[in-house]
């Protein structure tokens, strides 16, 4: 008997937004979908905020700079 051995990622590579949640897609095809009310600054971020962000890290992270704001991936997972 075989073991499939699955490597997990906590890296993204991309992110976006619905109404009441971010979204983000990691590197080994894993979609996250978190409510905003976890995030109070971008809860009450316009859109124009919200989607100013960036990669950190190389993925582990992310940084929206009009917010002071800073995210880990693997806090969301």
């Amino acid at each position: 008997m075989s073991t499939l051995t699955v490597n997990k990622s906590k890296r993204a590579i991309n992110l976006w937004f619905s109404d009441y949640k971010m979204h983000v897609q990691l590197e080994d095809g894993r979609e996250v979908a978190v409510p905003l009310e976890w995030f109070t600054t971008l809860r009450d971020a316009g859109k124009e905020e919200r989607n100013n962000w960036r990669f950190i890290g190389e993925g582990e992270g992310i940084h929206w700079d009009d917010l002071d704001e800073d995210i880990l991936v693997e806090g969301l997972l």
